[in-house]
């Protein structure tokens, strides 16, 4: 498919992962890339495996790092027709126990950044009649066990997401979000981030399991992004869409 072909495409988190999965799908597709995250060497890894594509050093936790990395598509390229949100962070524990300074990291990161990026974004995607994918989660749209504070960031995406397209639905511009559940990461299938918290109740924590396995692979919510990404969106603003194997079903 050529479904990006022409397009310049600004991905965070690019490093690895989503980011890096939702890269190189997007490239294979035609889109030039620009690979934004902190881990620079990791952008760079990633961006020389696609014709075209750059890396830039990006801090998410940084507003005035926002407007700069979206400067910068716009030095480099004269205009932006995608932004893909991807960068975040994890953080659980008891909601008791979560400590200030990891609570205002996460909303830095995962919420602050969203916005941070898409008001710099949003005069050049008016331009372009171009379109946000943001990354929300399954704990944003339901309630998940010792994620207080991950799920509220989630949740604020989810809010941020809806009240944009709403707004922009009229300009031309969409506004979507994917909810991803379980992604089989390094971290999540060595169990390292439930196996430190003391007192866990794992009957709690297996009502947010998915109904179908293994877990996703990155590039299954790659393909997601790439598709509201895509023309074959257009008319498609708004959404919340899981990709987790029915864990927010029921």
């Amino acid at each position: 498919m050529n479904r990006m072909t022409g397009k310049i495409v600004l991905v965070t988190g690019a490093a690895s992962g989503i980011g890096r999965a939702s890269a190189v799908r997007l490239a294979s597709e035609g889109a030039i890339v620009v690979c934004a995250d902190r881990n620079l060497a990791g952008a760079e890894e990633t961006a020389a495996q696609l014709p075209g594509a750059s890396a830039v050093e990006f801090d998410a936790a940084s507003a005035e790092a926002c407007r700069k990395v979206v400067d910068h598509v716009i030095a480099k390229h004269g205009k932006l027709d995608v932004l893909c949100n991807i960068a975040g962070i994890g953080g659980f524990g008891h909601a008791a126990q979560i400590a200030d300074e990891e609570w205002d990291r996460l909303v830095a990161i995962n919420l602050s950044s969203i916005f941070h990026l898409s008001k710099a974004a949003l005069p050049h995607l008016e331009k372009t009649q171009g379109n946000i994918v943001n990354m929300s989660s399954a704990s944003g749209l339901v309630g998940a066990a010792y994620a207080s504070a991950y799920s509220a960031t989630k949740a604020g995406v989810v809010g941020y997401t809806r009240t944009v397209a709403i707004e922009y639905a009229s300009r031309q511009v969409r506004v979507n979000a994917i909810c991803p559940g379980g992604v089989d990461t390094p971290l999540i299938a060595g169990g390292a981030v439930m196996g430190q918290i003391e007192g866990i109740d794992f009957a709690l924590v297996a009502r947010m399991s998915p109904k179908m396995a293994p877990l996703a692979r990155p590039e299954d919510v790659a393909a997601a992004v790439a598709f509201l990404a895509s023309d074959d969106a257009r008319f498609i603003t708004g959404i919340m869409l899981p990709v987790d194997g029915g864990q927010t079903a029921g």
